[in-house]
């Protein structure tokens, strides 16, 4: 049975650093997905994030990246632009750490298939900051690249008629579209 893990990648207590596990807590609450479909804050991963993606058929990631476009831009990375940066090279704070690890993977054999880093440009590093509003405005936008990505995979989910409390422990503001993602 393939499998896929929708991870969310950064420290929420370093402002928008913490969009991944943001993002994947509103999926949680948000949407049911099938039981081949695991949702989870995987933190700041160093090279222990290779037992998490050996055996994994697809693999999704949401983290804050680097780049020159505006805060709150979202771009999306496949595999192969991954597996092309050298470690020293990074596309986010954590990446030396996730092109090590598909490496390491892939010298296993056991490699995912399938691999997409839907990343968010940060605005705002603040220990104990808030999502910056630029970061908050693109909530809305990675989820749906996200759900795209399991559409194209096949997986499928459907949209809760009641979404649960999103569990954002950290955080006392929801997205200023948020009408827009809870409706």
């Amino acid at each position: 049975m393939s499998r896929v893990l929708i991870g969310g990648v950064g420290n929420v207590l370093l402002g928008d650093d913490g969009i991944g596990p943001y993002i994947v807590r509103l999926l949680e609450s948000l949407y049911r997905f099938e039981d081949n479909v695991e949702l989870t804050d995987l933190g700041t991963p160093a090279l222990d994030l290779t037992h998490r993606i050996v055996g994994l058929h697809s693999l999704i990631l949401v983290d804050s990246v680097a780049s020159d476009d505006a805060a709150g831009t979202v771009v999306v990375y496949p595999k192969e632009v991954i597996l092309q940066r050298t470690p020293a090279q990074r596309l986010d704070p954590h990446s030396p750490a996730l092109s090590e690890c598909l490496m390491a993977a892939e010298m296993l054999g056991a490699g995912p298939q399938n691999v997409l880093l839907v990343g968010v440009v940060g605005e705002s590093y603040e220990p104990g900051g808030p999502l910056s509003e630029p970061v908050r405005h693109s909530v809305q936008r990675a989820i749906e690249a996200v759900l795209r990505e399991l559409e194209r995979l096949g997986f499928t989910y459907e949209k809760r008629l009641v979404p649960d409390e999103p569990r954002i422990w950290w955080s006392d503001d929801l997205p200023a579209d948020s009408r827009a993602v809870f409706n």
